[in-house]
């Protein structure tokens, strides 16, 4: 036997052996899945940031994509994707502006204070409906595209929301208790100050009515 023939006769048998274990796993319904992941701390940075608003929503993301086969006939993908959310909204601590009197007051002067943010998005993507085209079909970077897209829209939606009102109100009446438990007083920019003040009757009216309903009764 020749030194080509030995070679073919181990590549058959190596072949079916593998042809013969491959059959065997599908037979007995065992599968072979190996998972590995490897964890990289980028970066550690301080910060002060405050969560005043959480809202939870659900979304349905619907993705097509139109591709031309030889400029004439359309060859299109698509996917719906459902999204549930928690998203946190509140302030950045580092952003805002502030001042003590030299006069020596016990006042805090608040020059500039940012808009809320959203601070976090917590989201839990379904994928449904995967249609992909003849050529035209889903690699990995359309998925990343479209959960990229899917977490803008919900950031968006959660900003035209009542939380950066929410948040705008809980952040500015605790700076107010916040100051006057230390004997301080407060001093907000002149369209916040007029906030404050009003969210403060509203609180002292609530206040003095809790306390007068039982006499009442």
């Amino acid at each position: 036997m020749d030194f080509l023939t030995t070679v073919l006769l181990l590549l058959v048998g190596a072949g079916g052996g593998i042809g013969l274990a491959s059959f065997l796993q599908k037979r007995s319904g065992i599968t072979n899945v190996q998972r590995d992941s490897v964890l990289l701390l980028e970066r550690i940075e301080k910060v002060f940031k405050v969560v005043m608003a959480e809202g939870y929503f659900s979304e349905i993301y619907n993705y097509q994509d139109q591709k031309k086969i030889l400029y004439l006939l359309n060859d299109p993908k698509k996917a719906m994707v459902i999204a549930k959310s928690k998203v946190l909204v509140g302030f950045d601590f580092a952003k805002v502006r502030f001042r003590v009197p030299v006069t020596g007051e016990r006042k805090l002067v608040i020059e500039s204070f940012p808009e809320p943010e959203v601070l976090s998005i917590d989201t839990d993507y379904r994928f449904y409906d995967i249609q992909a085209g003849i050529l035209n079909h889903f690699s990995g970077a359309d998925y990343t595209q479209i959960l990229e897209e899917a977490k803008q829209a919900m950031n968006e939606r959660a900003m035209q929301s009542d939380l950066p009102k929410i948040a705008n109100n809980q952040i500015q009446y605790m700076m107010y208790q916040l100051a006057s438990s230390m004997d301080w007083q407060l001093q907000l920019p002149e369209a916040e100050q007029r906030k404050l003040e009003a969210i403060k009757a509203q609180a002292e009216e609530l206040t003095s009515k809790s306390a007068t309903r039982p006499a009442e009764e």
